[in-house]
């Protein structure tokens, strides 16, 4: 298990289930990593947040084809995404993403309302675990 950094508050944990092996599955995130979520690139969201670094996320922890943490900070939030693979039945493999993250004063706390609040966060969370898994299940 990754660890987290502990004055992180725990937001939520949202999980798919992906008929693949864990091998494959772990391929999967690490290019979906590697090429949106810490890609270096900075994007127009980014630009206007201030995000450190750039992309948004860094790799902070990896544990071979059993959790990859990504760490990152903006103006209104300190966070992190921390991916859990497990074994599931029938060779599939249960992909979790779990976030932690502290918004600091008025600002902070008005910025999670918006993102938190509204549910957008679920949204994006469940939309990059059904990209990885359809990565994952690309050419099977």
């Amino acid at each position: 298990m990754g660890s987290v950094n502990p004055d992180l508050p725990y937001i939520d944990e949202h999980s798919v289930r992906i008929d693949a092996s864990r091998d494959r599955v772990w391929n999967a995130l690490n290019r979906y990593v590697g090429s949106s979520l810490a890609s270096g690139k900075r994007g127009p969201l980014t630009k206007v947040l201030g995000t450190e670094p750039a992309s948004g996320f860094e790799i902070s922890e990896t544990v071979p084809e059993e959790s990859l943490t990504l760490a990152g900070r903006h103006r209104f939030s300190r966070y992190s995404l921390v991916f859990e693979l497990a074994d599931a039945d029938n060779g599939a493999t249960l992909l979790r993403a779990r976030s932690y993250a502290a918004f600091p004063g008025i600002p902070g706390r008005t910025y999670r309302a918006l993102v938190i609040g509204t549910r957008l966060h679920v949204v994006a969370t469940n939309h990059l675990l059904g990209s990885i898994r359809r990565l994952s299940l690309r050419g099977s």
